[in-house]
């Protein structure tokens, strides 16, 4: 089977991705972008802080990116890697293998939520993560924060920012008493005891049921959620260099220890929000593109060397 060969493969079709791409495709690089079609924003229904795009549904915005970088010539494939060679060989879980002179990892987290009953259904609508994604939606609704660990609390004390009603659940995680003044100081209210389930009432979240039968009234729940990078066996022939939390670590172009790898967005940087991973992909392609020319240069010396 004859590989398809690029100067580009970009694993992964979110935001950073697709800002690389776009930037690849004008600089007139061969680029293919491999992407599952799993983006992690997907349950979101808009997306906030973009400048000029503010209140844009993500799989509105991931297609008119589309449309972008198809227009200078961008390929993509809607594939899973089933691995990387260096290379770069990289095999699809359909078989298929691509070659690419360099290689964009934008592959982006999964969030790890509590088991909870009704989390992952309202996961994106009334039960989210992120303040400034959604916290002028819900400002002075009645909202809430679920405990699920180290800085918690310091999140609570974030929340309370779009909301002078607040509800702090302990669940099964500890509360200093240092840590209860604070929220008490704040307007916060402590409810003790372990969460049962979400209540929802057509369609909207309307209360948070604790196990010893208390049901607290809340039109929003917010959680400080654990991420972890979407890798898979990528890594495995790769040897990049990972964080404490297994997320890459790059320099400020978004080079990994790896040579001729780079990764962008949340795969890196747990906190980027869309418009941040679209910038650290267009960094990212400027980057690559600079050391192709240099690769360039160099082949093209030794050809003319060896005439």
């Amino acid at each position: 089977m004859e590989k398809a060969k690029y100067d580009v493969a970009v694993i992964g079709g979110g935001a950073a991705g697709l800002s690389a791409a776009l930037v690849l495709g004008r600089a007139r690089r061969r680029v293919v972008v491999i992407d599952a079609g799993s983006p992690r924003n997907a349950p979101a229904q808009h997306m906030h802080g973009f400048l000029s795009r503010d209140g844009m549904p993500p799989a509105e915005l991931l297609q008119c990116a589309r449309q972008e970088a198809g227009g200078y010539g961008v390929e993509f494939v809607a594939d899973e890697v089933h691995s990387v060679e260096t290379g770069f060989s990289i095999r699809l879980n359909n078989g298929e293998v691509v070659e690419a002179r360099r290689l964009l990892l934008a592959t982006g987290a999964t969030d790890e939520l509590p088991e909870i009953p009704g989390v992952r259904e309202r996961w994106g609508l009334d039960f989210l993560h992120c303040p400034y994604c959604h916290g002028w939606e819900v400002r002075g609704l009645p909202l809430g924060v679920l405990a699920t660990g180290s800085g918690s609390v310091d999140y609570a004390h974030l929340i309370r920012q779009w909301s002078d009603d607040l509800v702090y659940f302990v669940h099964t995680d500890e509360l200093a008493d240092s840590e209860r003044e604070q929220l008490e100081a704040r307007g916060i209210r402590v409810v003790d005891g372990e969460v049962e389930q979400l209540v929802v009432d057509e369609d909207n979240l309307s209360g948070v049921a604790l196990a010893d039968g208390r049901v607290v009234p809340r039109a929003a729940l917010f959680i400080r959620p654990n991420m972890r990078p979407r890798l898979g066996g990528l890594m495995e022939n790769l040897e990049s260099e990972v964080d404490e939390l297994g997320f890459l670590r790059v320099d400020s172009a978004g080079r990994t220890a790896t040579p001729g790898v780079w990764a962008a967005g949340n795969v890196a940087n747990p906190r980027a929000q869309v418009i941040t991973a679209a910038g650290e992909g267009s960094a990212a392609a400027i980057a690559i593109n600079a050391d192709l020319v240099q690769e360039d240069v160099r082949d093209a010396v030794i050809d003319l060397r060896d005439r």
